[in-house]
């Protein structure tokens, strides 16, 4: 009979994986339909008398770019000066270590830095994001954006979804200047290599396609952030506990989704 609970414990296992692949698969499906739906609002909207408004946009891009470049700064130059660190320490082994700068801005560039910013701006705001959307769907505001005719996802989804993506490869970028002077810095100190030396290196080992290749990822990643605390914040349930959980789960799944697309997009490269 549907509704009821199987007995067995095999069986319970296999319903509950089951419902949870559904559910999982399900999320996925809205957070799709949402980034399409903020798209067409943002190219058809003016037409229909409903555009995406410019100033929610600039609200979001000061709130997730501009007020987080202080934190993100420093734990980029922070996790570029340990990379100079640990590549020196393991290079002087084979008694290598003035070949560091090619290593450091390979892994700067096309990993940690969009990496390290991801995860920054998906604690920040990606939880806020979830906390708020989830507030308002208790509070019943996203229905009574229904009833006056306003579309939710026009209103709430694509101002964030479009800051987003504006901001994050900026922010991403910054984390590459900022990193790879400090590592040059610290470098500097370490191997006396002079500053005018060291950006040499780096211009000869880097190409623009690494650049592009760690904002592609940052693209992505925006993508994902947003998506998923604007899923999270949609589902909640159960009052203002339910907004915790939603804002908790929010930063695991961007963050897990970070790690395992950066993972994915290196192996998918190498082919």
């Amino acid at each position: 009979m549907d509704g009821e609970k199987p007995t067995n414990a095999f069986t319970r296992t296999l319903d509950k994986v089951g419902r949870s692949t559904v559910h999982g698969v399900e999320e996925v499906g809205n957070g799709g339909v949402m980034v399409f739906e903020s798209l067409y609002w943002l190219i058809f909207g003016p037409r229909q008398g409903q555009p995406v408004r410019m100033n929610a946009v600039i609200e979001q891009m000061m709130g997730i770019g501009i007020t987080a470049i202080p934190i993100i700064a420093m734990l980029a130059g922070a996790i570029s000066v340990t990379l100079a660190i640990q590549g020196i320490y393991t290079l002087r082994i084979f008694g290598a270590e003035s070949h560091v700068t090619a290593g450091l801005g390979f892994v700067v560039v096309r990993e940690f830095a969009p990496m390290i910013t991801g995860i920054l701006v998906a604690g920040r705001s990606g939880s806020a994001l979830a906390a708020r959307i989830g507030t308002m769907k208790i509070n019943q505001e996203i229905d009574a954006l229904k009833v006056m005719g306003i579309n939710p996802v026009r209103y709430l989804v694509a101002p964030p979804l479009i800051a987003m993506l504006i901001m994050v490869p900026c922010l991403t970028m910054m984390s590459n200047v900022v990193g790879l002077f400090l590592a040059g810095v610290y470098i500097n100190i370490e191997l006396s290599i002079s500053l005018a030396a060291y950006l040499d290196g780096l211009i000869d080992v880097l190409t623009v396609d690494d650049v592009f290749h760690g904002l592609g990822k940052s693209v992505i990643y925006a993508i994902e952030i947003a998506v998923i605390g604007v899923v999270n914040g949609a589902g909640v349930q159960g009052g203002a506990e339910g907004v915790g959980k939603a804002t908790t789960r929010s930063v695991v799944q961007a963050i897990s989704a970070i790690i395992v697309t950066a993972m994915v997009v290196v192996i998918v490269s190498t082919f």
